[in-house]
C-alpha cells in the first residue's frame, strides 16, 4: 500500500509521498515513488504513484527513455506543449503498461497489475496544474473546487485536509498540513511509512522550491506529531461532559 497527496494553492503545488511498499514484522521494503524531471525556466512535471510496482516502475522507466531520447514531437514529458499532454502520455503509457502484464498472464490477473498516478507541474505559458491518472488511462483534473488527489490509503487523512486546507494558505502551513495527514494516516496503517518525500512546486519558478526526505528521526515531523497527539487530547478534554441522566 502507500499514500500520496497533491494539493493546489495560489502559490503553487505541494506533493508528499510514503516509501513503504510491504509491511510485515520481518519484511518492510521502501521504493522512491515520487518522480521530477525539469527543464529550468520552461518546465517542470512530477509523478507519484501507488499500486503495483512492477507497472509503476515499468511506466517510470519508459518516461525515462523518452526523456533521454527526445526522439519523436510529442514523444516526451519534456517536449510536450502542455501539461493537458503531459497527463495524456502519462495515461496512455499506463494503460498499456496493465494491458501488456495482463496480456501475459492471464485476465485474472487483471487487477494484481493496477496502478495510478498523481501529475503535477506546469509549462511555460501555462498554470500549474494536477491530475489524476486512473488505470484505464483516463484522468480528471484537480480545480479549487476539488483541490487535492490522494492515491493509495487515503481514508485516514483526508478528513484533516478537508478541515485544514485553504488555497491561500502558505506553502509551509501546507506541509505541516501534510505532516498531520500523513502522520494520522501511518499510525493507523501499517502498511504506510517513513520515510517520506516532499516537493514543493512554486508558481513560474520551473524547478522544485523546496524538496526533502522526512526520515523517521526528522525532527519536525516528530514534533508535528506529538504536537497533534497533545492537542486532539485537549481538544477532546475540552468538549462537554455526557451525563447518563441527560435528555
Amino acid at each position: 500500500m502507500t499514500y500520496c497527496v497533491g494539493m493546489m494553492l495560489d502559490k503553487g503545488l505541494v506533493l508528499m509521498s510514503d516509501t513503504r511498499t510491504n509491511s510485515g514484522v520481518d519484511n518492510i521494503s521502501t521504493f522512491r515513488k515520487m518522480h521530477h524531471w525539469s527543464i529550468p525556466g520552461e518546465r517542470i512535471v512530477a509523478i507519484m504513484t501507488a499500486g503495483n510496482l512492477a507497472t509503476t516502475q515499468g511506466v517510470i522507466s519508459q518516461i525515462e527513455d523518452r526523456n533521454k531520447a527526445h526522439s519523436e514531437r510529442g514523444n516526451s514529458l519534456l517536449e510536450a506543449e502542455t501539461m493537458f499532454q503531459v497527463a495524456a502520455t502519462v495515461g496512455k503509457l499506463l494503460r498499456e503498461t496493465i494491458a501488456s502484464s495482463t496480456s501475459r498472464n492471464g485476465e485474472e490477473a487483471a487487477s494484481t497489475f493496477t496502478a495510478s498516478m498523481i501529475v503535477a507541474g506546469q509549462v511555460k505559458g501555462g498554470e500549474p496544474r494536477l491530475f489524476l491518472i486512473y488505470p484505464e488511462g483516463n484522468f480528471i483534473e484537480a480545480s479549487f473546487d476539488t483541490p487535492f488527489f490522494q492515491i493509495g490509503e487515503t481514508k485516514y487523512g483526508r478528513p484533516i485536509i478537508i478541515r485544514g486546507y485553504d488555497r491561500d494558505m502558505s506553502f509551509e502551513d501546507a506541509v505541516k498540513l501534510l505532516m498531520v495527514s500523513f502522520d494520522s494516516t501511518i499510525k493507523a496503517n501499517l502498511s504506510v511509512g517513513l520515510p517520506l518525500d516532499l516537493m514543493v512546486i512554486e508558481r513560474d519558478r520551473f524547478e522544485p522550491a523546496h524538496q526533502r526526505r522526512v526520515k523517521a528521526d526528522d525532527a519536525y515531523f516528530q514534533a508535528v506529531s506529538a504536537g497533534w497527539s497533545e492537542a486532539l487530547k485537549n481538544a477532546f478534554h475540552a468538549l462537554p461532559d455526557y451525563s447518563f441522566s441527560s435528555k
